[in-house]
């Protein structure tokens, strides 16, 4: 059966009938390696992002307990600079932890047409 205009599919997502905005996900991503960096530099990681664990660290641990304990004491900003020493989020991290797939993937696709 061919769907239309008239099939609503968006109203199967909860978050879409309910007026969830999606902005707060995507920042949490881009919040989420941000930290992650972080906490592997405080562990003193300085290999590949993608291979980083901080297991274990107690200072990465005490930098996240920190941060959690600010909870909503202080804008958010400053709580970022704390973690990170960053004052503004970053998709750097992101970036850096996908860079060995996207070179992969550049490889694969090479001379392949792009789009649909």
């Amino acid at each position: 059966m061919q769907r239309t205009e008239a099939d609503f599919d968006p109203g199967a997502e909860y978050h879409i009938p309910a007026n969830t905005p999606y902005m707060r996900y995507f920042l949490a991503r881009v919040l989420q390696f941000q930290f992650y960096r972080a906490l592997c530099r405080e562990a003193g990681y300085t290999g590949p992002l993608y291979r980083c664990s901080f297991f274990g660290s107690q200072a990465a641990g005490r930098k996240f307990n920190a941060m959690l304990e600010a909870g909503q004491s202080r804008p958010w900003q400053e709580t970022l600079f704390l973690m990170t020493g960053e004052r503004k989020m970053d998709g750097t991290a992101l970036l850096e932890y996908f860079a060995p797939l996207k070179e992969w993937l550049d490889r694969q696709n090479a001379g392949k047409p792009v789009g649909w």
